[in-house]
This record gives C-alpha cells, structure tokens and sequence, in this order.
C-alpha cells in the first residue's frame, strides 16, 4: 500500500488510508488521509464498495477477500501477481502501469 500511495502522491493525487486499526498514525508516510475503523479485515468490505476499480497485488486471504467482495459486486478485478481464479474472474497486469491504465478502462 506504501508504493500505491507514493506513485497516487508523485502523480499529483489524493491517498486516503483506510486503516484497520484505531490508530490513524499507523497509516504509511504517504496517505494524506487516514481512516482508522478499527474494524480489522471486516474494512475491505467499505475498500471495495467504495472503489470504482479494484487492484488486487500479492497473494495474501487479506487479497483474497478483497477480490470475493468485488467479484460478488458485480465489478471487475485487475490483478497484479495475485489469485489465479479461472478466465472472467481478474484480469491479470504484467505491471503496475498496465494495471492502473485496465482499471482506469473499466471504470
């Protein structure tokens, strides 16, 4: 999340944290807004129905749960060395430029 961030910041955008502790200081140097729920993982449910576009990076259950909640949202998942669900599922970037520029197409 470090690395989106500082490329969201270097770009001229706005990073907003949604964390999922109650601290907000435990957000990365580069969120310019921290959210702190408190809610542990139940908080990717409010990351996914909040996002017109989901990048799903890495391989964790965290990412997994993620990917399920939008799957089951009707919206299309891009994913970036992360779950093979079989065709129709994530749309699979090479790099995260070419991710950016698939779910900024699907939005």
């Amino acid at each position: 999340m470090e690395a989106a961030c500082r490329g969201a910041r270097a770009a001229g955008g706005v990073t907003i944290g949604v964390l999922p502790g109650a601290d907000p200081s435990a957000a990365n140097r580069f969120v310019q807004i921290a959210l702190a729920t408190n809610m542990g993982e139940a908080r990717n449910a409010l990351i996914v129905q909040a996002a017109a576009s989901v990048i799903a990076i890495g391989g964790e259950y965290g990412t997994l749960s993620e990917i399920a909640l939008a799957r089951k949202l009707g919206s299309r998942v891009v994913g970036l060395h992360t779950w093979e669900l079989g065709v129709g599922h994530i749309t699979a970037a090479a790099t995260p430029a070419e991710a950016v520029v698939l779910a900024i197409a699907q939005e």
